[in-house]
């Protein structure tokens, strides 16, 4: 589910884009991408199965059948994709579930929509964000001098700036493929960047800003990350020749946000798996992967396949669900096992017409109250209707884990009715998208890591295991939990695996 919100800046933060990350077609392009040949052989015997179909899975299996080898990939759900997911609306037309922005550096998922023909559009950014913090609500310009300068203290702004300053110079000390080994690597593993936070963000207003961007970035608490993780995760924002930077994952314009996909994101991976026709599979969960000679035997519900080599392309917690023989070795099963999904929902509200643009905004807000603490104008490019979407994030999804969607539905409209007056309360239509209750997602948008878990068990995360592979955008160096590095992961362990058959 690709990173994606708008943040007030430190002094210039906006948003990022929901996972980033992560992962989508059939004979037909449809939103549940392919569905399998009746006649879909209950056996394959192949050179590579790959397990999961989202952007990582689809990305290597292209590659591996360019490079004139047989796959079969194994997708539990009955659509491709993974955490990216176009939802359809009542009244037509669809809006994003999961993965939805882009923005500059993230070359790799550009380059596959444009050779896929799914073209971009300019994310909505014209006019004034809202922030409502200590029950007012004030709007500010996001085109200044400074850019987008959030209504509050200046000794805040001072000091998110330095925080912000500080947390890019520590993340260009770290080694994107081995962040273990930066040299305050133990250090800054030690502690959670809440710890962190606390220690630096002295002016409460500060610590208010860098507490919405944790949220917004990695739909986590700042108390569930390690310090080591999050500047790995900073420095793994940008490209080749690019270093990363705070600013690049939280802005719209000139950041991770900047552009959206025409017809929706999921678009991407369902006609990349259309290209690969009845060599996807879908309703097909992995249960067992085990050797057998030479080669491996992957039974998945339904069919079983037997490959010379395995990519699993899932996030880590869902990869430990399947059984391995032989046992996975200790590290990366230990390492699988602290790597939870963070939290998230996207909740998007539908109405006649973006009626917030009238009133000079640009749907983005930041709230320190409210189950929807940041919203972004979801509408299509033609503004034919209007779409807010918010992010249930962190605290506030887990507590709403187990309401029922109509519970949901009313808080949202309380915040928005809060953010964007008595109009705001009567959407045309209302979905959401809970990625904690997916049974082959169980949250969101990306893994997350605590204390020790980098230095201690990082050197297992893409390391192979036998003939085993590891792919997901939680293993990509460059946009780590986003789409971008999904597909950069399916590239690498496509290279990694046809070097050696």
């Amino acid at each position: 589910m690709a990173r994606e919100r708008q943040l007030p800046p430190l002094p210039r933060l906006s948003r990022r884009s929901l996972i980033g990350g992560a992962a989508a077609a059939a004979g037909a392009v449809t939103l549940t991408g392919t569905a399998a040949p009746a006649a879909f052989a209950a056996t394959r015997d192949v050179d590579v199965a790959i397990v999961g179909g989202g952007l990582a899975g689809l990305t290597a299996a292209r590659d591996l059948v360019a490079g004139g080898k047989t796959v079969a990939v194994l997708e539990a759900r009955d659509r491709v994709g993974g955490r990216v997911l176009n939802l359809p609306l009542a009244g037509g037309g669809v809006t994003e579930g999961g993965g939805e922005f882009i923005g500059p550096t993230q070359d790799r998922i550009k380059a596959l929509a444009d050779s896929l023909g799914v073209d971009t559009f300019a994310t909505y950014n014209t006019g004034k964000n809202l922030l409502y913090k200590d029950g007012k609500k004030t709007a500010y310009a996001t085109d200044g001098i400074l850019g987008s300068v959030p209504p509050i203290d200046a000794a805040g702004l001072a000091n998110a700036a330095i925080v912000q300053a500080s947390l890019d110079d520590m993340a260009k000390t770290i080694p994107l493929d081995a962040p273990w080994t930066a040299p305050k690597a133990e250090e800054w593993d030690r502690q959670t960047f809440e710890t962190w936070l606390r220690a630096n963000a002295v002016i409460p207003s500060a610590k208010f800003l860098l507490d919405v961007a944790c949220t917004s970035i990695f739909s986590a608490e700042p108390r569930e990350l390690s310090l080591l993780f999050v500047l790995f995760y900073i420095a793994a924002a940008g490209n080749e020749s690019t270093p990363g930077t705070l600013e690049r994952l939280t802005e719209t314009a000139g950041g991770a946000q900047e552009l959206r996909f025409v017809g929706g994101s999921q678009l991407v991976p369902i006609k990349l798996a259309a290209t690969l026709g009845d060599r996807v599979v879908l309703n097909a969960p992995v249960r067992t992967i085990a050797r057998s000679g030479a080669k491996y035997v992957v039974t998945a519900d339904g069919v079983t396949v037997t490959a010379k080599r395995v990519v699993v392309a899932v996030p880590p917690p869902l990869a430990a669900r399947i059984t391995y023989d032989p046992l996975l070795p200790a590290a990366r099963d230990q390492l699988t096992q602290r790597l939870p999904m963070a939290s998230v929902g996207k909740a998007i509200a539908i109405y006649d017409t973006p009626f917030w643009r009238a009133d000079g905004l640009n749907g983005q807000v930041v709230s320190d109250t409210g189950v929807i603490s940041s919203t972004f104008d979801n509408s299509p490019p033609d503004a034919s209707y209007g779409a807010l979407m918010g992010f249930i994030e962190a605290d506030e999804a887990r507590k709403f884990d187990a309401a029922s969607e109509a519970e949901v539905k009313a808080a949202v409209l309380k915040d928005y009715v809060t953010y964007f007056g008595s109009k705001a309360a009567s959407p045309t239509s209302f979905v959401l998208q809970r990625w904690n209750n997916e049974a082959y997602t169980r949250g969101g948008p990306v893994s997350i890591g605590g204390p020790g878990v980098l230095t201690q068990y990082g050197p297992a995360l893409r390391a192979p295991v036998g003939g085993i592979h590891w792919a997901g955008t939680e293993t990509s160096i460059h946009w780590n939990g986003f789409m971008d590095g999904a597909v950069r992961s399916g590239e690498r362990v496509a290279k990694e695996v046809l070097a050696v058959l």
